[in-house]
């Protein structure tokens, strides 16, 4: 079930369903947004909450951490900096923290990332267990002593940590490449020739386009499939 518009304790005003033209920074959990997003009506207030914030519900549980029951905290309990167990990033506002004494963290978003997604013949797997090393940062393990989350493709040898893909898109977005062009439409495009070249002619395209479908099913993944925005934000981390 969808809600169209909520009342949330974190804002005075109603709050409704809408899919945001461009990113924005979740005012619930402090993460950066796309797509799907609960929205103040009044523009002076510039209020947004992911819909997994805006939905959150009191207490969860993970199958990676099945001995945890997580509850909901509007700010870290305790005055000790937080890292989510997931991405392994700062923990800033909404989260979810188990009862034990080395507490689990997981922020919103986190907690409900897909298991799984297909597409086009391709599919990848959330895993906990990492078989090989991100494409993206050519570790097995991200920092901040936290092993991390990744996405892995069936066969085994596309590998992303939710981290990276996080941290890439985060770092392209503050560097202003989601820009909106003179026609408020982001520009859009594929795998480029110059690409397929470093990879070997045509059977290097076939390669380029494989990682191109990997990688869009993972940025689905973690930001929820934002339609207008997907191809941009795959490009960010191909270039």
């Amino acid at each position: 079930m969808r809600f169209t518009e909520t009342d949330h304790f974190s804002h005075p005003h109603r709050l409704l369903l809408i899919s945001a033209e461009v990113p924005f920074r979740c005012d619930g959990c402090k993460e950066l947004g796309f797509g799907l997003c609960y929205q103040c009506p009044y523009e002076e207030c510039n209020f947004h909450l992911h819909k997994e914030c805006g939905n959150a519900p009191p207490s969860t549980s993970h199958p990676f951490l099945k001995r945890c029951n997580f509850k909901f905290y509007k700010e870290t309990p305790g005055w000790r900096a937080r890292f989510c167990d997931a991405c392994g990033l700062d923990i800033n506002g909404f989260l979810y923290q188990c009862s034990h004494e080395h507490a689990h963290d997981l922020h919103p978003c986190c907690a409900k990332l897909p298991k799984s997604l297909s597409n086009n013949g391709e599919k990848i797997y959330l895993s906990n267990q990492v078989r090989s090393k991100c494409l993206k940062c050519k570790r097995k393990e991200i920092a901040n002593g936290v092993k991390g989350w990744s996405y892995v493709s069936s066969c085994g040898n596309y590998c992303y940590h939710v981290a990276c893909v996080k941290e890439a898109i985060i770092e392209n977005w503050q560097s202003g490449y989601f820009q909106l062009d003179a026609t408020n439409e982001l520009q859009i495009s594929g795998p480029s020739q110059e690409l397929a070249g470093r990879r070997g002619g045509n059977s290097g395209w076939r390669k380029a386009r494989k990682l191109w479908l990997i990688l869009k099913l993972v940025v689905s993944a973690i930001f929820g499939d934002p339609v207008t925005l997907i191809s941009s934000l795959v490009q960010a981390l191909l270039d």
